[in-house]
């Protein structure tokens, strides 16, 4: 691929073609506000498409002076581009998957600043209010379908896998795309990318067209470029909306090995399945692996149950190096979907009746302060101890990727996370697993620890 920095206009895609005198001028002003510097990091993420890496920092470093502006242009706008990532273009032409993401950024970057931010209609300090931000979100990247069956399956797993993890993920897409099934993942690399690519093979043979979603935000992208794949992109302002999207937008669930942003996936979702207003929700949800994985699954399912419970447990099914049986359990997973929706009169689109905490919803700002006070102790409610643990892991991933929090580990030292021993003794090990494993880092770069456990 193509490294030389290119300078290039282009014109935006999607939704971006057709705007209003207004929308050109919120578009043209964000793009020199406050908002510069997140629309910047994300577009230089988008252009880096394909270049798998998970160093936010060294890409920053490496195109320092890469810059975007929206400029008017006629009754549009057209994308100035300085010293952007050659491996965006062939023969001076942006390729078109990647023009689309591009054009993805500033869609939502915008559209949130512009239109949900500033507009008293959303309540962002209440559930209901989050929930219809993360609607509104969704809507206006055009994600919500309302004329299709329940087919979308969320995709969740580490972007640090190894090759016989990653050619499960593939088989296991390849038979959930055979079954007319669509992808839903974080949208980067690993097992994000491999189910996507394994379901154009499966579409590709049944002649049909599959949709591959990539949901993801602003501290995320730019350690986790959307794969090739991604013809569908949605960017939420912050990580609990991310996951908000995920729960309402998918049909099904598969969890692939993972590290700590898997961890966090899992708790989020579980926590949130515990509710009792949520028992008699149909939630397909499966851990699968590779022969082999048996051994990571064990020692998830083990910390499921001391921390939230047998209970908790039942809420998903271990199967192990078994693709077929995997696409079988959601398709059979979606028939019970489709008929509790159509009998309770809900979206096929949108999950409205999944009840949220707000525990699940608040922003959580990973601190060292916000860390260290996090309270881990199976005293709490059930809800509360799953939304701190997934806080803690939470912490954990931006300490892993996040430039400005790699920044406040360097100027003050590694987190330090507390808790009951009880519960602390099996988080060090499972973390501990995840290192030796190498599933906090892409393969040939250096991990240095981001916390400590305080035991």
């Amino acid at each position: 691929m193509p490294s030389d920095s290119v300078n290039a206009s282009v014109y935006p895609a999607g939704m971006l073609t057709t705007l209003s005198r207004a929308e050109v001028a919120r578009l043209h002003d964000a793009s020199r506000g406050e908002l510069a510097s997140l629309l910047r990091r994300c577009a230089l993420a988008v252009l880096n498409s394909g270049n798998e890496s998970d160093d936010a920092e060294a890409l920053l470093r490496t195109y320092s002076d890469f810059g975007i502006q929206v400029e008017q242009f006629n009754r549009g706008i057209l994308l100035e581009l300085e010293n952007a990532p050659g491996s965006a273009f062939v023969q001076g032409r942006m390729i078109e998957g990647i023009r689309e993401l591009l054009s993805a950024v500033i869609r939502d970057l915008v559209y949130y600043d512009t239109e949900i931010l500033a507009s008293p209609k959303y309540d962002l300090t209440s559930s209901p209010g989050i929930t219809e931000s993360v609607f509104e979100i969704l809507r206006n990247a055009d994600l919500l379908k309302p004329n299709t069956e329940p087919d979308l399956i969320v995709c969740w797993g580490g972007h640090s896998i190894g090759r016989e993890e990653y050619e499960y993920t593939k088989e296991v897409g390849y038979a959930l795309g055979l079954r007319g099934l669509s992808i839903v993942t974080g949208c980067g690399p690993g097992a994000m990318k491999g189910p996507m690519k394994g379901a154009t093979i499966g579409h590709a043979k049944q002649r049909s067209r599959g949709r591959y979603v990539g949901v993801t935000e602003p501290g995320i992208i730019a350690a986790e470029s959307p794969n090739p794949i991604v013809n569908e992109l949605v960017i939420l302002p912050d990580i609990e909306k991310r996951l908000e999207a995920f729960v309402r937008l998918g049909h099904g669930f598969i969890v692939f090995p993972g590290g700590a942003g898997t961890a966090e996936e899992i708790l989020y979702l579980l926590g949130i399945l515990l509710n009792p207003e949520n028992a008699d929700l149909p939630f397909p949800l499966v851990f699968t692996g590779p022969r082999g994985a048996e051994t990571y699954f064990e020692q998830i399912d083990a910390f499921i149950r001391l921390t939230l419970g047998e209970a908790a447990t039942e809420k998903y099914q271990i199967i192990v190096d078994d693709p077929w049986r995997v696409a079988q359990v959601l398709t059979d997973g979606l028939e019970a979907v489709r008929e509790y929706r159509r009998e309770h009169q809900d979206a096929y689109y949108f999950n409205w009746l999944l009840k949220i905490h707000a525990d699940f919803q608040a922003p959580f700002e990973p601190t060292h302060e916000a860390m260290s006070s996090l309270q881990l102790d199976r005293s709490l409610p059930l809800h509360e101890l799953a939304a701190n643990l997934r806080r803690a892991f939470s912490g954990i991933v931006a300490g892993n990727v996040k430039p400005w929090t790699l920044q406040a580990i360097r100027e003050k030292g590694v987190f330090e996370i507390r808790g009951e021993r009880a519960i602390m003794d099996p988080l060090d090990g499972l973390l501990s697993a995840f290192v030796a494993q190498r599933r906090m880092k892409l393969p040939g770069t250096a991990y240095e620890p981001c916390y400590r456990v305080v035991l």
